[in-house]
Parts: structure tokens; sequence; C-alpha cells
């Protein structure tokens, strides 16, 4: 492409500092240094993992920053030694790095990376520790190695999967965060077996797909566990089979659950990020093989708690990141899945809007009725 080895001034949504709206800034993007990748993003979706940092409450959230993880786009450029990718790919940046290489990779029991950990944990990239994004020469720092808010950002050739050139960017960004989280819960973290009872806390995106993955896997009941009834009729559709309000309760939650599973369910899923649900989703669990896993992220210096005979008991305690799945290698195969509708996507897209109106997508998401919102990068 012409802009091959030239800074790209493009449109980007800064955040400046915490909590105050976000910007519509023209920012600098800089070359792809060796090792790494610039991608115009043409789509990208919103999580609350977005809304956490941003928030401020967030302990590795550096400002300004330009956030965004969840996004599909095409690569423009390579740095040198870059081999799995070349201008033109279909790609989605990967939060989640997978390098085949180090300590964690070659495990075989994990699917974390640490190659760049160090870099992207900081909001800079690994070469030179410095940012690919300037406004008027202020350095801005990356968001989770990928800053997909912006029509073109700078990714390590670690945290992007090529992907079928077939299918639509517009609905597999979503592949790049959310739905694989609730997948993966249940296909790897679980395991969960054919007529297993599951019980699922919070019923956005993320408890959505782990619901469908149940659904895939067999479960004969999935619990849906929300504080808005209103969730009920959509979560029907992802294979939700029965819900429960807590509110409408006077017992916990996790003796509601109990006495109407005949002693707990085999797995649970906690997807709010809320460190006393986390507790009644592992109490819930039944006595001698329950297994409760934490999908959720609490806030900064938040703590869990539990009775020690809860896991002497049997119950097992488990977290996942990602869904256990290997970005790089698995992102491609969870696209393929979509293209023969075998897993959902278009059903958690709720709303479509552009980049220039990010700070309105904000406010839709913190609004019940919104799963995902997809943003069109360059409209």
């Amino acid at each position: 492409m012409a802009t091959q080895g030239q800074v790209i001034t493009c449109k980007a949504a800064v955040a400046w500092e915490a909590n105050k709206p976000l910007v519509i800034e023209d920012v600098q993007v800089a070359p792809p240094q060796a090792g790494e990748v610039r991608v115009k993003i043409l789509f990208t979706a919103l999580c609350h993992t977005d809304a956490y940092t941003w928030s401020g409450k967030d302990p590795e959230g550096l400002f300004p920053c330009i956030l965004g993880h969840e996004a599909a786009g095409v690569v423009e450029s390579v740095g040198e030694g870059v081999t799995e990718v070349q201008p033109g790919d279909h790609v989605i940046p990967c939060y989640q790095a997978e390098c085949r290489e180090c300590k964690f990779c070659k495990s075989g029991k994990t699917n974390l990376c640490g190659k760049v950990r160090a870099a992207t944990g900081v909001g800079v990239m690994m070469n030179d520790r410095k940012s690919r994004f300037s406004v008027n020469g202020k350095p801005i720092y990356h968001f989770m190695g990928t800053s997909t808010f912006s029509q073109y950002t700078v990714v390590h050739d670690v945290s992007v999967a090529k992907i079928n050139p077939q299918a639509p960017l517009e609905k597999v960004c979503l592949l790049g965060c959310g739905v694989p989280t609730g997948l993966g819960a249940v296909w790897n973290t679980a395991k969960v077996e054919e007529g297993s009872i599951v019980a699922v806390f919070g019923l956005g995106t993320v408890g959505l797909a782990v619901a469908e993955g149940a659904k895939t896997a067999g479960a004969s009941r999935i619990i849906g566990i929300d504080i808005d009834s209103k969730k009920y009729d959509v979560a029907k559709n992802f294979g939700v089979t029965e819900f429960i309000n807590p509110k409408d309760h006077d017992k916990p939650i996790q003796q509601v659950i109990v006495d109407q599973t005949d002693g707990g369910v085999d797995y649970s899923f906690e997807c709010i990020g809320n460190v006393s649900v986390m507790r009644a989703a592992l109490e819930c669990c039944h006595k001698g093989w329950g297994t409760s896993v934490i999908v959720g992220v609490a806030a900064s210096g938040q703590e869990i708690s539990t009775r020690p005979f809860q896991l002497v008991t049997g119950r097992v305690w488990k977290g996942t990141a990602f869904g256990g799945f290997k970005s790089r290698s698995q992102v491609p195969w969870l696209v393929e899945k979509y293209m023969n509708k075998e897993i959902k996507v278009d059903e958690y897209i709720t709303h479509s809007l552009t980049l220039p109106e990010i700070n309105k997508a904000f406010d839709l998401m913190h609004e019940g009725g919104c799963l995902r919102c997809v943003l069109s990068v360059h409209e």
C-alpha cells in the first residue's frame, strides 16, 4: 500500500483522562517496527473491560490512551521479520497473545502467553518500550496490546489472528473477546459434559455465550441468574432453560439454587466480576464434584472468600481468560464455526453506530437492552 513505511494520520477516540468523554482526534500512527503489524481497523465493538479501564478503577489503566480490544480489520503493512501475515490479510487483533515459544505457550496447560505482556501491560510496544500513537507529538498509550478505537493501530505479530477473508468483519469482530470467553469457559475450562446442570450468573454477552456453550455441550438444565428479569426472554434464545432473579427471594441465591437442583449444580459460571456473586456461584455447586468458573473481572483490590470446607468437600474453584482459547490458532477456527452456522455471533449485536458516536455507545452499554454495539470505524 502507498502508506507503507509512512506515518498515517487518522481518526481515533482518545481517552485523555478517566471518566471523561472520549475525544475524536487526529492521531499519528507510526509504521510497524520489527515483529509488528499495522492494521486498518474496520469494525470494533465495545466491551465492559473498556469501560472498566476508562472508569479509572483499573490499576493498569494509563491515560491518555486509545481503548478497544474487540475488533476486525485488514493488514496495512508489516514490520521486519513478520511472516505469518501480510498486507491485505483479514485479521482479528488478539489481546491474549500466542507466541508458541514461551514457557506458557509450550506448557500445553494454558492459553496465556508471556512474550509481550511486560509491554502491553504498560501501554507500549515491546521493541523500544514506546507507543506508536501520538497526537501533535504527545505519546498516547496503547491498551491491551490492541487499541482498536482507531482507524489504524499497531499490534505485535503474536497478537493478531489471520482469518477467512470471506467472513463478515462487522460480525466476526465479536470473536476478539466476549463470545469466545463464554464459549471457552464451558468447553475448555469447565469441560461441561452432557446431562450437566449449569448455573450462569450475569446474562450479558459473556453469560449468554456461556449458556450457548452449555447448550452445545448437552447440558440438561441451564439456569440463568440476573437481577434484570427482562433478560430472560433473550436468554432463552441462547439456551437458558430457567431463570432466577435473586431479588425475588429472601434466602441467599446459593440456597435457592441448591434447593431447586437437589443439592446444587454441576457447573457454575460467574460472568459479572462481583466477588460476593463469585462466592454464591461456588456455594451453589454440588458437594463432591461441583465446579465454579470465575469469568468476570473484579475491580482491583477485591478479594474472594468462602469457608475452606466448601473446597474440602469437593467443590472446585477455577478461573478463565479468553475462555482458554489459544488466540492465533483458535480464533480462525471459531470464525469457521461461525461461517458454518455452528455458533451464534449476529444475535449478540443489538446496536450499530459509527466511531464518532462512541460516547453514545458507552451509554448504551450501561443500559440493560444492549449486548454488543459494533462501531463502523471509517464511516
